[in-house]
């Protein structure tokens, strides 16, 4: 059910005053692992973007960087909610990790956070940083892995920045199909709930949902996609994002784009914050790291 465009704002408004994620369990906040971090401040057209770098052990120099986008619907603002990633990739792939405080909706409606997210990575990619810019890497989780998506989609219509690695984390890619739509018998309903408010405050035009960069798991896509940027996606069985997941995974493989898709079983969207174990979240964790380090070698 579409809500009206005020309705969806004033949720969206409110649900940005809310506080933001409760504390996780310790054996998936990885507050184990050192952090040294540095708030920066990153011009875009549309406006100073805060930032936090963490550097890896060694400092930056000759290292390269990874600039991450938070989930929240596209509308809320919690960035902190991936201290725990952005930590663990610093420290095992030894790259500075970008984590991108974007202006979300309604303040910024599609197609602003994607172009605040590619000018970031623009940014970043410039051989004035302390970092070596040329090997570069994006990723997000849920609405952040949607960005990195549509950063990997405009670095490969424009010619640059040259990417390494996208990571997507159980994204949104297709804003064509209502969220009841996508919900199946076994799969949680929180996004059934939610979909309507951030769908309508980020893109409450429903003819841009069909764009390239807000839906390229939708069926107005038919792009060649040969040259994008390789992917890892990670789907969850019980997410209603699942099969939008596995439907642009499939496409980025016919493209020679996927480096692999891992579609995990028995959770849900967003598990790394929501109770998942540590058995779970590490394993997923490690192979981002690892393809980081990977794409960077070669």
């Amino acid at each position: 059910m579409a809500l009206p465009l005020w309705l969806a704002d004033g949720l969206a408004r409110l649900m940005q005053k809310a506080p933001g994620p409760s504390r996780r369990p310790a054996d998936v906040s990885f507050t184990e692992i050192p952090a040294v971090t540095e708030e920066l401040t990153v011009p875009t057209r549309h406006g100073e973007l805060r930032a936090i770098a963490y550097t890896p052990s060694g400092g930056a120099d000759g290292r390269g960087v990874y600039v991450n986008f938070h989930g929240g619907g596209f509308v809320m603002r919690h960035p902190e909610q991936d201290d725990p990633l952005c930590r663990f990739i610093a420290y095992h792939a030894q790259v500075t990790v970008l984590n991108v405080d974007y202006i979300p909706a309604p303040q910024s409606r599609f197609p602003g956070p994607v172009e605040q997210a590619y000018d970031v990575t623009a940014w970043a990619a410039s051989p004035e940083r302390p970092w070596e810019g040329a090997s570069i890497a994006v990723g997000g989780q849920s609405a952040g892995g949607a960005l990195a998506a549509g950063v990997a989609r405009l670095a490969l219509e424009h010619g640059s920045p040259s990417i390494a690695l996208q990571v997507l984390m159980y994204p949104a890619l297709d804003l064509t199909i209502p969220s009841s739509q996508k919900w199946s018998p076994g799969q949680e309903k929180f996004l059934v709930r939610m979909g309507p408010v951030f769908n309508g405050a980020y893109c409450p035009n429903i003819g841009l949902r069909k764009d390239r960069l807000a839906s390229p798991a939708g069926a107005s896509d038919t792009a060649a996609l040969e040259g994008i940027a390789p992917a890892l996606v990670v789907s969850a069985e019980k997410d209603i994002l699942r099969e939008e997941a596995a439907r642009y995974a499939q496409r980025l493989r016919q493209a020679g784009a996927l480096m692999d898709h891992v579609d995990l079983m028995g959770v849900g969207h967003g598990f790394n914050m929501l109770g998942a174990r540590r058995a779970v979240v590490l394993p997923v964790y490690e192979q981002i790291a690892e393809s980081v380090r990977a794409v960077f070698a070669s």
